[in-house]
């Protein structure tokens, strides 16, 4: 435990963040679960749904990655993988 009263301030400071960021993780992740869900589900699933749900998940990741939570080009990264799924769900089977 640290007797020095600034670091103690700084451990706070860090159990915050830590605590907001493995939260914000979280989220994304279930955003991106739900849109995997949807595209899993596309025959019965209508690409609206699918479509606010992609959005969703764009928007909270790049909250996080404009919060420093994940780095941008991750956020990029993962919003490519998922718009990849998307668009293959969306397109029609010929």
């Amino acid at each position: 435990m640290a007797n020095i009263r600034s670091q103690i301030k700084r451990n706070r400071q860090n159990e915050k963040r830590r605590a907001r960021n493995v939260q914000v993780k979280s989220s994304i992740r279930t955003a991106a679960k739900k849109v995997e869900k949807a595209v899993a589900a596309a025959g019965s699933e209508n690409p609206e749904t699918m479509q606010k749900l992609y959005v969703k998940f764009v928007k909270t990741i790049d909250k996080a990655a404009g919060a420093g939570v994940v780095h941008k080009k991750t956020a990029a990264r993962k919003k490519s993988r998922v718009a990849k799924r998307v668009n293959a769900a969306l397109k029609p089977k010929a």
